[in-house]
C-alpha cells in the first residue's frame, strides 16, 4: 500500500522530538510536522485530539506507514527497522548494546526528571536548581560511560542522536564533562542536527530563531 507522508507531532524545544527529527533527517524522510505547544492553551498535548494520538499526552508522535507510534526511542527503532540505510545503530551487537545503554541513561535517567510535568511539581522557584541537579547528576554518570565507549562519536565513529539541548536550555556549565562537549559539538557540525535544531523548527518563536 501507498502511505501519504509521515507526520510528526513535535515542540520544537522537546529533546525527545528533536532526537526523532535527528533520525528522520540522518534516513533523509521526508515528513509533515504538526506542532504541538506544551505551553500554549493550557498545553496542547491535553486536547482530546491529541489525547487520541498518544495517551501519554506527550510529544512526539509520529504517523508514519498506516501506524501511530509515541516514545522517541521505538520511533527510532521503527525507523532503524525498516528503513535501516543510512544505519543509526552500529552492527556490532555490543556496540548496539552500549548506544542503548547510552539512549537508557539519556530517556530514563535524566529527561524525566527535568520534563515540564515534573517541574511544574517542584515549583516555579525551585525549577532551574532542580533540572540543573538531575541534569548533572545523569553526565557525570554520562562522561564515565563515554569515556569506555566514545570515539569520534558516542559509541565509536557511527553517528548516533542524543542531543545536549537540555545544559543549554537549563544553563549548565559543561566544563566538567570534556568526553560529552566533544561529541556534541562534533555532532552540532552534521547537517542532520542544523536542520532539526529546536531554533529552525516551523513553531520556534521569531526571538528564538537562528
Amino acid at each position: 500500500p501507498v502511505f501519504p507522508q509521515p507526520i510528526l507531532y513535535s515542540y520544537f524545544r522537546s529533546s525527545c522530538s528533536w532526537r526523532v527529527r535527528i533520525a528522520l533527517a540522518l534516513k533523509s524522510i521526508d515528513y509533515e510536522t504538526i506542532p504541538i505547544n506544551l505551553i500554549k492553551d493550557g498545553g496542547q498535548q491535553f486536547s482530546e485530539e491529541f489525547q487520541a494520538l498518544n495517551p501519554m499526552k506527550q510529544v512526539p508522535a509520529l504517523k508514519i506507514d498506516g501506524i501511530t507510534i509515541a516514545q522517541s526511542l521505538a520511533i527510532i527503532e521503527y525507523l532503524e527497522e525498516t528503513r535501516p540505510t543510512p544505519r543509526l545503530l552500529p552492527q556490532d551487537p555490543k556496540k548496539r548494546a552500549q548506544v542503548r545503554m547510552i539512549s537508557d541513561v539519556i530517556t530514563s535517567g535524566i529527561q524525566p526528571l527535568q520534563n515540564l510535568s515534573v517541574l511544574k511539581q517542584v515549583g516555579q522557584e525551585n525549577q532551574l536548581t532542580w533540572a540543573q541537579k538531575a541534569i548533572r547528576s545523569g553526565f557525570n554518570a554520562l562522561e564515565q560511560v563515554l569515556w569506555s565507549t566514545a570515539g569520534k562519536y558516542c559509541v565509536g565513529d557511527e553517528v548516533s542522536p542524543p542531543p545536549v539541548f537540555l545544559c543549554h536550555r537549563f544553563k549548565v556549565d559543561l566544563t566538567p564533562y570534556p568526553t560529552i562537549s566533544r561529541i556534541n559539538k562534533t555532532l552540532m557540525a552534521l547537517e542532520a542536527f542544523q536542520v532539526s535544531h529546536p531554533c529552525r523548527q516551523p513553531d520556534t518563536p521569531p526571538e528564538l530563531r537562528a
